[in-house]
């Protein structure tokens, strides 16, 4: 009997089954350097311990898309070592702040299956939750991938089980990390004299500058997040696919559209959701990548005079210029140059009073 694990299968999956993974992480100040200086991060708060003690905390905490991937990252080698793709997101809510130090692992619960027409894959709906060293959770998200079946073909009933999800996080769920406050926001520091009031529901915001995928870069990020998915470092492997390439972790392009995002969202200090969202189509290196936003919703926040939740639609391109903010065609299709479709709950400092 062979000691190594090749992954799971779809048929291995059981609606309810619980997952423990491995292998727990203490984050370092080395990643979060690492970190920084693969995507350029600027955002205050994660950048000063000086910004982040005069709002509140103890100091600069880990940005949150690295606490989302490296709780990701756990997930694969159980979930979805053997997927054709990671599909989405949804009900994706960031409940405590993470910093240099603490510990994280990941339990996943399976709370959807189905089985696809094609016979060679199926659809598996996974609820994780990321914790810290203390057993708080810091991280809730629903995701679903497809995954290859062992046995294609085979004759074999499997009833679909979809979960109802939201559409989005209601605004009354969304968790302001503990002790965090802008009374004293430094918008000089910041970057950005854009306050929540500034923006308007309906605007788009070009974030211009672009920046091109590196080989090596996105396999050193996945690497960074312990990813073992296969697609994204075995070139001998998948040069006979559909590409004839790695594909870039769509976590990679993501931490690449928010770095994007501080020209003309600078005060976005915190990601307090995700809503939604999809790869809608591979990256590969070479490619460059662009971003824009458009602002879904404005909330003000129960006891809050301080700060307020911005719903922003973060879309992602590849080889194309966001000034005229490419979506979807007039047949309702993604743009061709559409790389990801984001959808986000921001907080936002208030102007004074």
């Amino acid at each position: 009997m062979s000691k190594s694990f090749k992954g799971n299968y779809f048929e291995d999956f059981t609606l309810g089954q619980i997952l423990s993974h491995a292998t727990p992480r203490t984050i370092t100040l080395g990643d979060v350097s690492l970190y920084s200086a693969l995507y350029g991060m600027r955002f205050a708060l994660q950048s000063s311990d000086e910004f982040a003690k005069n709002s509140g905390l103890e100091r600069a905490p880990i940005d949150d898309f690295l606490a989302f991937h490296i709780i990701f990252g756990k997930t694969v080698p159980d979930i979805s070592i053997n997927a054709v793709a990671n599909l989405g997101y949804a009900d994706c809510r960031f409940l405590k702040s993470v910093y240099p130090g603490d510990t994280i692992s990941a339990i996943s619960t399976v709370i959807g299956l189905k089985e696809n027409s094609n016979g060679r894959t199926g659809n598996v709906y996974v609820r994780t939750r990321g914790l810290n060293q203390k057993g708080e959770t810091v991280l809730e998200y629903v995701r679903w991938v497809m995954i290859n079946k062992r046995e294609v073909d085979k004759n074999e009933a499997f009833e679909a089980v979809i979960p109802d999800l939201p559409a989005a996080v209601p605004v009354e769920n969304l968790t302001i990390p503990e002790g965090l406050n802008f009374r004293k926001f430094d918008n000089i520091l910041s970057g950005s004299d854009y306050f929540w009031e500034d923006y308007e529901v309906g605007e788009k915001i070009n974030h211009v500058d672009g920046m091109t995928v590196e080989a090596e870069g996105h396999m050193l990020a996945t690497r960074l997040y312990q990813n073992t998915a296969k697609v994204h470092f075995n070139q001998h492997a998948m040069k006979d696919g559909r590409l004839g390439e790695r594909i870039v972790y769509g976590g990679h392009v993501i931490s690449m559209a928010r770095g994007l995002s501080f020209n003309g969202l600078a005060n976005a200090q915190n990601i307090a959701a995700i809503n939604g969202g999809r790869h809608v189509n591979p990256c590969l290196a070479g490619d460059t990548i662009y971003a824009w936003s458009e602002i879904l919703d404005k909330a003000a926040l129960k006891d809050r005079d301080d700060m307020a939740a911005l719903r922003c639609r973060l879309v992602a391109l590849k080889d194309k210029r966001p000034d005229g903010f490419p979506h979807k065609t007039d047949d309702g299709k993604y743009d061709p140059s559409v790389l990801l479709d984001l959808d986000i709950w921001v907080l936002m400092p208030k102007k004074k009073i």
